[in-house]
């Protein structure tokens, strides 16, 4: 039988437990304080302009409101090498104090589990937070191709455009023509996905692997513009209920010699898994881990937050998040793989034939400078009536005034200014402005 608390013990238990309740309060005290006082950094794997990086501005324009301190939030982009350039960054590089987060490519956390060159990181030892989307994908060719479906894409080429290695863009047709044998040719080198959209437009390649989000926001007339041969997915998309997901597709006449159908499949369960991350976010292996609670817990609240909602849905943003929990699950069981299979998912990963260079066709647009946004990030010109907008990267746009090198801040509403892009919308190469 429990003897009751002497009046002596049970004032000890209640000191305890205020000593342990003020401990708590000093440790959420301290973290406000310590986001009240800094400015985070959002490192984001990709150029301005597509899908990743939109989504990570959604992050960097919400989250803060559910942040204790109210941190402001600023967004970095840092292209290169499928976002293995800011992975390896936010690893190794950046302050591990919870001051910084990173946006990468689905994709980014496999590189290292397949071997690819460039990763200095290990993808289970980052802190996941989340994603904003699970992510379902397509193969897509222009209907002038007259391709309607894999069994077509087996006995007819197809050119594909693509970013870089390591992206959807490159591992999919390869994944693809290595398991069910389709004829896909590789042009890789664009700078962004809608770089790969306007050489499509252009006729230059001919379709591109994307996700079903990205495909409806870019091409609204999709359906007339587009076959959708297969879904990358391990479940249907309810708006494309008759294209096959590609597990269905995977069959013993289809397979090339030393592949059976179990082992196919769970590649592609493998790769499919990078689906369901999605749009994932990341924080470095040091940070505290009463700060990547703290941050996991923004995440959460920012995704039922109206003000979040409406803005997603503005811009059109498919939201069907992923905890962080269930990414952290997912990498483990990638890494931990036999490593028999994980042998074949990687000889299956490698473009067979020769991977031709992207050659970008750049014009020249000039014009008075009526609006810059973020900084110069992207800067708008009128000309002949017309308001033209050039994406202006702090990295890879050579940026002149009056003939000398500049930041991209310094150009200003009145000047004129000549971009050298691909296109309206695109990302500059060159902006050469004058006072």
């Amino acid at each position: 039988m429990n003897k009751p608390l002497s009046i002596f013990a049970f004032g000890a238990a209640l000191v305890s437990l205020s000593s342990l309740g003020a401990t708590q309060q000093a440790s959420a005290d301290a973290i406000s304080d310590f986001y009240k006082n800094t400015t985070m950094t959002l490192v984001i794997g990709t150029g301005p302009g597509g899908g990743y990086d939109l989504y990570a501005r959604l992050i960097s324009t919400h989250m803060s409101r559910h942040i204790p301190g109210n941190p402001k939030i600023v967004p970095k982009n840092m292209p290169g090498s499928g976002a293995i350039r800011a992975a390896n960054f936010s690893y190794n590089v950046a302050k591990q104090d919870g001051s910084v987060i990173v946006g990468v490519h689905r994709t980014t956390p496999f590189a290292p589990i397949f071997g690819h060159k460039g990763p200095k990181f290990d993808s289970a030892k980052f802190q996941w937070l989340g994603s904003l989307n699970n992510e379902a994908g397509v193969v897509r060719v222009r209907v002038d191709t007259g391709v309607k479906n894999i069994a077509d894409a087996r006995r007819k080429v197809v050119i594909m455009g693509s970013t870089a290695p390591g992206t959807d863009t490159t591992i999919y047709p390869a994944l693809l023509n290595n398991t069910l044998g389709t004829k896909f040719r590789s042009v890789t080198g664009y700078m962004t996905g809608p770089s790969v959209d306007l050489a499509i437009e252009r006729n230059e390649v001919q379709g591109q692997t994307d996700s079903v989000s990205s495909m409806q926001l870019r091409w609204p007339n999709w359906r007339k513009q587009f076959y959708v041969l297969a879904q990358l997915s391990l479940t249907k998309h309810p708006s494309l209920p008759n294209v096959p997901v590609i597990l269905d597709l995977i069959k013993p006449g289809n397979l090339p010699a030393g592949l059976s159908v179990e082992e196919a499949k769970t590649i592609w369960r493998i790769m499919l898994t990078q689906k369901v991350m999605g749009r994932p976010f990341a924080m470095g292996p040091g940070v505290p881990a009463n700060k990547v609670k703290v941050l996991r817990t923004a995440f959460r609240k920012m995704l039922a937050d109206p003000v979040f909602i409406a803005d997603a849905k503005r811009q059109k943003r498919e939201v069907v998040a992923v905890d962080g929990d269930a990414i952290q699950k997912l990498i483990a069981q990638a890494v931990s793989a036999p490593k028999p299979l994980i042998a074949k998912l990687k000889d299956a990963l490698k473009y067979k034939g020769k991977v031709e260079k992207a050659k970008i066709t750049f014009v020249k647009d000039t014009g008075k400078v009526i609006k810059t946004q973020r900084g110069g990030r992207a800067i708008i010109i009128s000309k002949g009536g017309k308001k033209l907008k050039a994406r202006v990267s702090g990295r890879s746009t050579k940026v002149f005034i009056n003939g000398k090198k500049a930041k991209r801040k310094a150009v200003k509403i009145g000047m004129t200014c000549t971009f050298t892009y691909p296109g309206p919308g695109q990302q500059a190469k060159e902006v050469n402005c004058k006072m």
